[in-house]
């Protein structure tokens, strides 16, 4: 029979990447990034999706991850695309109205024509580096700090935990987002992310921790000494991996 090809976007708040890949994971083309239009209505994100998608192999399913809280392909908050021209800027009331409750996931299988699965990044993230067994929390470090957790290979519902105060007021997307990584630099930034996970590991008592994203290699070889053998490094390709794997969760979890 042929083979299924999927389509993986990876929305973040500065840039869109997507490629093409087989179930196993294997690309079958180059990647393409574009920069993350601003401001951002849905109708643009969808579009965006598209044109990327014509560019591409012809696929028979697509994943999207987008930052925010999702249940069930659709919007309930996210972050970024309601600001004027990205992270941390004005968010525009008009942006808040038109992503809230906004069902992306049947927007974007409209627009391509086929099926389509969209979750949280962090979530299509840890799609394509858990092992399917035990508890398992994966961590990405990028514009600010996104989460996913998995027992026995299965999602659990999202949890926006990442913009609880840890301390002083300061959320966790604050403490070790990209904003605070260039202001402190790598070393003093990576000392903040192995207290995080000192901090989280009574929290979450993880089987397997592991952390990806953009800035997972800005962590200095002294601060990856002190995480511990849970601790696991992962590249920020597993974005696009996880894409094409997250087809094979436990179909409760995204349904």
């Amino acid at each position: 029979m042929p083979e299924t090809l999927t389509l993986a976007v990876d929305c973040g708040g500065s840039g869109i990447k997507a490629n093409v890949l087989d179930e196993a994971g294997t690309a079958h083309s180059a990647p393409v990034r574009v920069p993350t239009p601003y401001p951002l209505p849905p109708s643009l994100l969808v579009e965006t999706i598209a044109e990327i998608a014509g560019g591409l192999p012809a696929a028979q399913r697509a994943t999207v991850g987008m930052p925010g809280m999702l249940r069930h392909g659709v919007v309930v908050h996210t972050p970024h695309y309601i600001t004027r021209s990205g992270p941390r800027s004005r968010v525009e009331p008009n942006l808040v109205e038109a992503w809230s409750s906004f069902d992306v996931q049947a927007a974007v299988s409209a627009r391509l024509g086929v099926p389509a699965m969209v979750l949280n990044d962090a979530e299509v993230h840890g799609a394509g580096v858990i092992a399917g067994s035990g508890f398992e929390l994966v961590l990405t470090l990028g514009t600010g700090l996104g989460s996913a957790l998995f027992d026995g290979g299965r999602l659990a519902p999202h949890l926006e935990w990442s913009h609880a105060p840890v301390r002083r007021g300061t959320t966790y997307d604050q403490y070790v987002g990209e904003p605070e990584r260039r202001r402190l630099g790598d070393g003093l930034w990576s000392r903040r992310v192995v207290a995080m996970v000192e901090g989280l590991r009574p929290v979450f008592w993880w089987d397997r921790l592991y952390i990806g994203g953009g800035n997972s290699r800005r962590i200095t070889p002294t601060a990856l000494a002190r995480l511990g053998d849970d601790v696991v490094i992962v590249p920020n390709s597993a974005a696009l991996v996880g894409g094409a794997r997250a087809w094979e969760l436990p179909r409760s979890t995204w349904e």
